[in-house]
């Protein structure tokens, strides 16, 4: 729940718009009732007054709300269920929360330990007390943050970095974005924290979950082509249950849109769905390129027509699957619950979109869920073997 004045102004906005929102998807439908024969989503004489008294009040409830909270006192300290409720917000809506400036839209940004850090020399030194030379960057889900790697025991992040003998450093993004919008600012944090790190970075091992595995993808891919230094460093990147060639739950959607939009009478519902995120929308076929939705109705049925984008020469890939059960043809259109095991692991029909992750780097975990990879021992332990230096002979 909200519990700083920021949060609850953005929750008061967020409230506004939704009321906006459902005022005029019962609008057009009432339009389409009252006057079948008419085009337009917009009602007349007394109806339409009422549904604009609807918007206006809506609107001016939320600026009332949104001012008096701003003469609130200081923020209160950020609790784990609010961080998770922000998180999810994000993930449904983080797209339209960035856009109208919402306090609740998240920005990119680095942390260690839990909190912020400062990508200058002097703020590392002060943030990090033995800064490594191999650096442990982990990238959450759609709907999550950075402090939900882990649970039941384990702590999967500690475990990880001792292991590599690195310093985690976690990433916090607005998941409803573009995925190639996240990637290009996750290029930028990056090269400015290897540019500041207060002694030179050897190593780079980059884990990252479902989405998070794809943004990763898509700043290796614009460091590239930028020429950054931190994409030349021996990079590692593992993805767990990343969907690289897109989940069956968003091609369901888009097509519940498609039928939705096919006729007068049903088009005005289609609206209730078409609120979920840019973020949302590219976990369709997996976008990780600006191309990949530019100048495009996000919305539209289609086919995969993405640009293939291999992860760049040099940057070794390690790929995580899960599934939730014992049966081959189950496993693999269900996977994990949410991603297919094909789509988890890179592989594809087509060899020219295949990622070509080879045999033994990719496992799959069995019995477990899309988010029990973040929280998973079995998961830390094959990480490990794959990526944890040989130990030296004594």
């Amino acid at each position: 729940m909200p519990d700083s004045p920021d949060d609850l102004r953005g929750a008061a906005r967020l409230a506004a718009e939704a009321v906006e929102g459902a005022a005029d998807v019962a609008e057009a439908a009432h339009a389409v009732i009252a006057r079948p024969w008419r085009r337009g989503t917009r009602t007349r004489g007394i109806s339409g007054l009422v549904y604009r008294s609807v918007r206006r009040g809506a609107r001016l409830a939320g600026r009332v709300a949104e001012a008096g909270l701003s003469l609130r006192g200081p923020r209160s300290p950020r609790s784990a269920r609010r961080e998770a409720w922000v998180a999810a917000a994000n993930g449904v809506y983080g797209d339209a929360l960035a856009a109208s400036g919402s306090p609740l839209a998240t920005p990119l940004h680095l942390r260690h330990g839990g909190q912020p850090l400062g990508l200058t020399p002097d703020a590392l030194r002060q943030s990090v007390a033995a800064p490594s030379d191999v650096l442990l960057v982990l990238i959450h889900g759609i709907c999550m943050h950075d402090g939900q790697w882990g649970g039941a025991g384990h702590d999967q992040v500690a475990a990880l970095a001792d292991g590599l003998g690195a310093t985690p450093v976690a990433v916090r993004y607005n998941s409803g974005r573009h995925i190639s919008e996240s990637g290009r600012d996750l290029d930028a944090a990056l090269a400015a924290l290897v540019a500041a790190w207060p002694r030179p970075v050897r190593r780079l091992v980059v884990v990252g979950h479902s989405m998070g595995g794809l943004v990763a993808r898509s700043a290796l891919h614009i460091a590239r082509e930028a020429g950054r230094d931190w994409a030349r460093l021996d990079v590692s990147l593992v993805t767990l249950g990343s969907p690289h060639h897109g989940a069956p739950l968003e091609r369901l959607g888009n097509m519940v849109d498609a039928a939705l939009g096919a006729t007068r009478w049903s088009r005005p519902f289609a609206r209730v769905g078409q609120i979920r995120s840019a973020g949302v929308t590219d976990l369709r076929w997996g976008s990780v390129r600006d191309q990949d939705w530019a100048g495009r109705d996000r919305f539209a049925r289609g086919a995969d027509a993405r640009r293939h984008t291999p992860v760049p020469p040099g940057v070794a890939l390690y790929a995580v699957a899960a599934v939730t059960g014992d049966r081959p043809l189950c496993n693999q259109t269900v996977g994990d619950g949410l991603v297919p095991l094909d789509s988890a692991l890179g592989r594809h029909p087509d060899p020219a979109r295949d990622l070509g992750v080879p045999a033994d780097r990719q496992w799959v975990a069995p019995g477990l869920s899309h988010f029990g990879l973040t929280r998973s021992p079995d998961v830390t332990a094959q990480i490990l073997a794959w990526l944890a230096p040989e130990p030296t002979a004594s």
